[in-house]
């Protein structure tokens, strides 16, 4: 395995924050499985590399980069062209927009999920209209925000943000749905908990109905963390 941490001979940076890389276009996926590989971006790297230590954990998760600003990030993206590309908002560079505006251009199959603190409804929405696949507060849990890349990966668009108050009064959810969600909040597909459950896709597709209109929720995601309001998973 080769790194690449940007800095140069007299000590310094080559970027601002530099970047870090591992592997290579490919690299790490067993036969017969697709590996879904990550470029993380953000300035705080301590945080990021506590963020790329947690979904490496994750099967089937692969961080093939770093980067702590912009531009690093588009040059890597160019680089490794990853799968899913997770953006801090608020970085050194040439802001968000723009930054996503290169990512795709210079890596034009990656997703890209926004990894933030911010929660202005205008940012959100511009980002989103950009091309952006996901828009996750960084108080998101980690079943989330693995929900979120797989997410992206088969098309979806999802946005979470923290809700200040718990709800009071009965759980909204029938011991069935409950039992569903959880497992929409492990990340699995409609076939998978259909497997796990014993019952038909269609019947799970009926389900998330339900729980999404009860919940006056407008994806997975958005039901996962509305439900969150009423228990841990």
């Amino acid at each position: 395995m080769s790194e690449d941490t940007g800095i140069r001979p007299d000590g310094n940076a080559g970027t601002r924050q530099g970047a870090v890389t591992r592997g290579a276009p490919g690299a790490g996926a067993g036969a017969g499985r697709r590996e879904i590989r990550i470029l993380a971006a953000d300035d705080h790297s301590l945080l990021r590399g506590a963020l790329c230590e947690l979904l490496d954990l994750h099967e089937g998760l692969t961080v093939v980069a770093q980067a702590g600003d912009g531009p690093s990030a588009v040059a890597l993206a160019a680089r490794h062209q990853p799968d899913i590309v997770l953006l801090d908002v608020e970085m050194p560079g040439p802001g968000p927009l723009q930054t996503v505006r290169a990512l795709r251009e210079q890596a034009p199959h990656a997703r890209i999920v926004v990894l933030t603190m911010h929660d202005d409804a205008r940012l959100i929405e511009s980002l989103l209209k950009a091309g952006t696949s996901a828009y996750l507060h960084k108080e998101v849990d980690r079943e989330i925000l693995v929900s979120a890349i797989r997410s992206a990966m088969a098309g979806g668009k999802t946005t979470f943000l923290p809700r200040p108050a718990a709800p009071s009064g009965p759980h909204p959810l029938t011991e069935r749905e409950r039992e569903l969600m959880a497992l929409v909040a492990e990340g699995l597909s409609n076939r998978q908990i259909g497997t796990r459950l014993g019952i038909a896709e269609g019947t799970v597709k009926r389900h998330l109905r339900n729980v999404f209109d009860k919940l006056g929720a407008a994806s997975r995601l958005d039901a996962v963390n509305r439900l969150r309001e009423y228990e841990p998973f």
